[in-house]
């Protein structure tokens, strides 16, 4: 741990708080909602959008808990210079928000982690978009590590994933076999990102992409469960399509990772299952996303978990409860 000002090597990070414990870390943490806070990135990396050259800023993030959030009690706010640049994500933000706020009154300061402003540069339907990416040890937070063995391909500053999308953003410069710029194009709401992603899926061919659009269609079809009454529909319906095509992703994931991220599709289908008490349908699911992991998952608690439903499935179906 340090205090920013503390150490030589922070004058190459921007920091405008001078009572700020700074954690450190080499886990990818998603900071998700840049979209909608551009003009405040762009005025802390002092460039104007639509320049040429892509921005890699080095900064540091305050974490602020909003527990009047009127969305999500559990909100945390990532903060740079005075300026919220986005927020955690809310299974982050869940899992940070209590120690956070014990952090801060046990040190009596604002907690810190180090990240990268990056992106930028120009694109074809204009200039690209900026992003937050956050390093943390979760040990630091009372969380379990879970850490990914790096010894089947190894990279420089290569970090421990969850989902991917961070350590695949942030490394998509250096890395020619696939391109996450369509990210920076999406809209800031879920509706009109559900209309872009499906265009972006009929052009892409990239294994990786694809996972990661899928990823990003289901996320928001489920979100807009109540506004939309075909979104569950469609939802399940992506759900299938991503299926089908995870053979070929989890290969690219392999490769780019040495592991296999979260694969949050199989979790979310066995809930879908068991709250329909569609049993043999959530026993598939499970044993699906169990044998996708197989014994490179990046943390073996997903499988634990998957294995868990499964086990309560085949209880149910045994029973003949429900279905």
């Amino acid at each position: 741990m340090a205090t920013v000002g503390d150490s030589p090597s922070e004058s190459s990070f921007s920091s405008h708080q001078p009572e700020v414990l700074v954690l450190g870390g080499m886990q990818s943490l998603e900071v998700v909602g840049e979209s909608r806070h551009q003009d405040a990135l762009w005025h802390i990396v002092g460039e104007h959008p639509g320049g040429p050259d892509r921005i890699r800023q080095n900064v540091i993030a305050i974490l602020r808990p909003d527990p009047n959030n009127p969305y999500d009690e559990y909100a945390v706010d990532v903060v740079v210079t005075d300026h919220r640049v986005g927020h955690l994500s809310r299974e982050d933000a869940a899992d940070l928000q209590h120690a956070i706020v014990r952090l801060e009154r046990q040190h009596g300061r604002s907690i810190g982690l180090r990240g990268v402003i990056a992106g930028g540069g120009r694109r074809a339907n204009g200039p690209g978009q900026l992003g937050v990416f956050l390093s943390y040890d979760p040990t630091d937070f009372g969380l379990p590590p879970t850490a990914v063995d790096d010894s089947a391909t190894p990279r420089p500053g290569r970090r421990s994933v969850r989902t991917g999308l961070s350590v695949a953003a942030s490394t998509d410069r250096e890395d020619s076999r696939y391109d996450l710029s369509w990210v920076d194009g999406l809209a800031g709401d879920s509706v009109r990102r559900i209309g872009q992603v499906r265009k972006l899926l009929g052009i892409e061919t990239h294994p990786i992409d694809r996972h990661f659009m899928f990823a990003q269609l289901e996320k928001d079809l489920y979100y807009c469960r109540d506004t939309f009454e075909s979104a569950l529909t469609e939802y399940d319906e992506v759900c299938v399509l991503h299926d089908s095509e995870m053979d070929a992703i989890r290969a690219g994931l392999v490769e780019k990772f040495g592991k296999v991220p979260m694969l949050e599709t199989y979790r979310q289908m066995c809930i879908r299952q068991q709250k329909a008490k569609a049993w043999d349908s959530g026993l598939l699911w499970a044993e699906r996303g169990i044998a996708l992991y197989g014994s490179e998952a990046a943390n073996g608690e997903w499988v634990t978990d998957l294995a868990d439903r499964a086990t309560r499935f085949r209880q149910k179906i045994a029973e003949g409860v429900g279905a």
